[in-house]
């Protein structure tokens, strides 16, 4: 019996190792595509770039303005401070944004680029990674402008702001490990699409990015702190705002999440590649 399951997963392991090393190969067309799309999607834009940073700067004021006189106070030991309750925002802003892009986009992106999976002939693991690129590199012009909007208002972030990279890292892992799943099923199952923006739309207002998790009531809190995403943004929060380490016994168990996500996206997506453009 323990000879088929080790000849099984070696036969998976040598299928993901594969997955890779084409990646690797073609790590020059992902770079190209990645740069491509970046310019392809600001050609006619007079603001070109900038659309990256004002759309989710907009949200976060709007937000801001609207909560920020009835929620400033109660962020724990910042009453004081005038400036806590906006960064507070935008520092859950940047982890949400680069979550919901890779989700939104990985979902749609085997229908979205239909024609070039016909007529080119590419690994399909490209398109996941493409679309990581991309939404790393807005990540990156959305954290260049909220440091420099909180330094411009007088707030310098402390040390521990040295672990957004590996935040961003987790919480990239975990955005691909789900989107590359709903990108797969949803190829064969076009409701899935709809789901996920309402579950996005929920999910939003389970994690604390607008509100601080001591005014939910701590029978809701213990569900809250089931949402992966939860301790990920409050990373993100912990390292600009409190200047304080992550939690990483709570990050861990978020890291093993999104590998045992990750592995079963890259199984999924190996099955069913070669469906993937008949279904299309």
């Amino acid at each position: 019996m323990d000879a088929p399951i080790k000849i099984r997963r070696s036969r998976r392991s040598s299928k993901i190792k594969g997955l890779l090393l084409s990646a690797w190969e073609y790590r020059y067309f992902i770079l190209s595509s990645i740069k491509v799309e970046f310019k392809g999607r600001f050609a006619r834009s007079r603001l070109g770039a900038l659309w990256i940073i004002l759309h989710p700067l907009i949200q976060a004021a709007t937000f801001a303005l609207v909560l920020g006189q009835l929620l400033s106070g109660r962020l724990p030991d910042m009453a004081d401070n005038k400036l806590a309750y906006p960064i507070y925002l935008l520092s859950g802003t940047l982890a949400w944004a680069l979550f919901t892009e890779v989700v939104i986009k990985c979902l749609t992106m085997f229908i979205d680029n239909a024609n070039l999976l016909k007529k080119m002939v590419f690994p399909k693991v490209c398109l996941p990674l493409i679309v990581t690129g991309s939404a790393l590199v807005n990540n990156v012009f959305l954290l260049t402008a909220i440091l420099l909007v909180v330094i411009v208002l007088g707030f310098i972030p402390g040390s521990n702001i040295v672990w957004i990279p590996v935040l961003t890292v987790v919480n990239l892992a975990l955005a691909l490990g789900i989107g590359l799943i709903i990108g797969v099923l949803n190829v064969f199952m076009r409701d899935i699409g709809q789901v996920v923006t309402v579950v996005l739309q929920l999910a939003f207002w389970f994690t604390p990015i607008v509100y601080s998790p001591n005014i939910v009531p701590e029978a809701l809190q213990g569900w809250m702190k089931l949402n992966p995403m939860f301790w990920v943004v409050q990373g993100y929060q912990n390292a600009v705002l409190y200047n304080v380490p992550p939690s990483w016994l709570q990050l861990s168990w978020v890291s093993l999440l999104a590998l045992v996500l990750l592995a079963i996206s890259m199984v999924l997506f190996k099955r069913a590649s070669s469906e993937i453009v008949d279904a299309l």
